[in-house]
């Protein structure tokens, strides 16, 4: 078993946790997790990379056990969750480093590419989107939420937070939903349940917009600085289709695209096919 250390890092006054496994000389590895989660959905593939990367799985600012200051006193928009992000990595000294992004880690992960390309090694995109491409139907509700941002449509999206949507967010796709444990989605629905959680949640649902209006940048940034690229997607995904997964060959020729037969949260049942995916993929 892989020795993980648990551990909090104070960004400009925010207090940081983290997941922190692997030799602190290893090819670095960041881990970005999505909504409505944080670093525990990699429980299980840390152990399985730890043997050749140093790798962090921080949880973002408002999710799992970082800081979830009030939304006076935090904006809660994915550019000041990536300034977070940033100066975390400069906290802990990484200066190099690969990144796996996955739903709200993505629109994080590639705002700090496009601002430090140079030191950006590889990424990996499990079901983490830069494409409208793979936007899905799905996407309705809080698309008409952009348009009018009305405490109406607010409340109409609220559905989206609700314990039983977290649950269909693990299981829908998944062709055997025994697979699924339930401690991943249990723990996510303590954290929305939380004072104050489910209107940061819904800040974010509306600020989403900015990271559509930022996917030209992003695909910039692929074309200009090609870096060696994984997607490894879940093809069942309600949210993140596969033709956003496909979509990065079209700046990124030779990414390397891997569709898997199950939903959103594809490590739940497919994390061993993952993280051998990673290994072949990345360099020692």
């Amino acid at each position: 078993m892989a020795d993980i250390a648990y551990r909090t890092a104070d960004v400009d006054g925010l207090k940081v946790f983290y997941r922190e496994a692997g030799a602190a000389d290893a090819p670095a590895l960041i881990l970005l997790h999505g909504f409505p989660s944080a670093g525990h959905m990699f429980r299980e593939l840390i152990p399985l990379l730890a043997d050749r990367f140093h790798i962090i799985a921080p949880d973002l600012p408002g999710f799992g056990k970082s800081d979830m200051p009030a939304r006076g006193d935090f904006e809660y928009t994915f550019e000041h969750i990536t300034d977070v992000i940033d100066r975390l990595t400069e906290t802990l000294g990484l200066d190099r480093f690969a990144l796996y992004v996955f739903d709200y880690g993505a629109p994080v992960g590639f705002r700090i590419a496009t601002r430090h390309p140079e030191r950006i090694t590889a990424i990996i995109s499990q079901n983490g989107n830069a494409y409208e491409d793979g936007l899905s139907d799905g996407w309705a509700p809080v698309q008409a939420y952009w348009k009018d941002p009305s405490e109406a449509t607010r409340d109409g999206i609220r559905t989206l937070i609700q314990p039983e949507t977290t649950v269909w967010q693990y299981t829908h796709g998944v062709p055997d939903e025994t697979r699924v444990s339930p401690d991943g989605y249990e723990l996510d629905n303590h954290y929305l349940t939380r004072p104050g959680a489910d209107d940061i949640q819904l800040d974010l649902f509306l600020d989403y917009a900015d990271n559509v209006a930022l996917y030209p940048t992003f695909q910039e940034y692929f074309r200009t600085s090609r870096p060696p690229l994984l997607a490894v997607w879940g093809r069942n995904d309600p949210f993140f289709l596969p033709a956003g997964a496909e979509a990065f060959r079209r700046d990124i020729p030779d990414a390397d695209v891997r569709l898997l037969d199950t939903g959103h949260f594809a490590l739940e049942t497919h994390v061993e096919e993952i993280a051998g995916a990673i290994r072949a993929f990345l360099p020692a």
